[in-house]
């Protein structure tokens, strides 16, 4: 009798975007430009897409990202590196001649100092990081990918534009967050995206609305007046908002907690918030459970 081998299980959320190295600096001590201090300099697994989908394995899901991966030495690490978080590389697009992507940042007591992303690869690769979602292997036109997908701003605002008229990403639940401030504006397509849930800080709302917002709450009533269906808006230690279309805006603030890191906490808020949904909380529960997360995460620890 011929054993079949038991097939690895479908995921359960897809990350699509940046799968980098992350170069952190870090240090204890207040900083401004030009300052030279002592600290800690460290390489992780990083980019928008790697932190939520290591958050989401971190509360015992099976995520997979679509992204650019060169089959450079740091490529192969970095393959290795998310097999051991529990993320799921198998349907990422590991290029021939194009290098790794990385990204550095300097963070001091005071926060963050200064960041450069270069995800150029990312850029460069375009729509071959969606090819999984139209060939079968996750899904077709004609049977479009059903379940959660979260997408980030690191992809061309071209690509970013197709995404939102694509019927491969008709039947999806889309949690869309941008890179940085920087790339906030390539989001507008998806403004009026029935199916988007939009992840945003202060800033980048207001400059997704070309307006000032004196807080989140505001900025998630803008964002909702714009067309938005559905909008969370963060403003570090400050109260954060959910907004949703009919509904209205609910808010909460995140617990004091000393800083000990600031790279990645608005992934962890994004990937916190739907896996509380996920597991059936409703719109207040789910909103306190994310800025719980996103502030021990902030400490220096491990969200639960």
């Amino acid at each position: 009798m011929t054993r079949i081998p038991p097939q690895p299980r479908s995921p359960d959320i897809l990350c699509i975007g940046s799968v980098l190295w992350d170069i952190i600096g870090r240090s204890p001590v207040a900083m401004r430009q030009g300052s030279d201090v002592p600290g800690r300099i460290t390489r992780l697994p990083g980019g928008v897409a790697m932190n939520i989908a290591m958050t989401l394995a971190r509360f015992g899901l099976r995520p997979a990202v679509l992204t650019a991966i060169g089959r450079d030495a740091e490529g192969d690490e970095l393959v290795a590196a998310c097999g051991r978080l529990g993320v799921v590389t198998d349907h990422a697009y590991r290029s021939e001649d194009l290098p790794t992507d990385r990204y550095m940042a300097v963070e001091g007591a005071n926060g963050l100092i200064a960041a450069i992303a270069d995800a150029h690869s990312l850029e460069a690769a375009g729509d071959k990081v969606l090819r999984p979602l139209s060939d079968g292997s996750l899904g077709s036109a004609s049977s479009p990918w059903a379940g959660p997908i979260a997408l980030d701003g690191n992809l061309t605002a071209a690509l970013l534009a197709e995404i939102a008229a694509s019927p491969l990403f008709a039947a999806a639940d889309l949690r869309v967050a941008p890179a940085s401030p920087g790339k906030a504006e390539r989001l507008l397509p998806l403004i009026g995206h029935r199916g988007a849930v939009l992840y945003v800080n202060l800033e980048e709302a207001g400059l997704l609305a070309r307006r000032d917002f004196a807080d989140a709450v505001a900025g998630a009533e803008g964002l909702l007046a714009l067309g938005a269906s559905r909008v969370l808006v963060t403003d570090g230690g400050r109260a954060c908002a959910e907004g949703t279309q009919s509904l209205g805006v609910i808010s909460a603030t995140p617990p004091k907690v000393m800083v000990a890191r600031v790279t990645g906490a608005g992934d962890t808020f994004m990937a916190a918030h739907i896996v509380a949904e996920r597991r059936g909380a409703g719109r207040d529960a789910a909103l306190e459970a994310a800025i719980k997360a996103a502030a021990t995460y902030v400490a220096g620890e491990a969200p639960a």
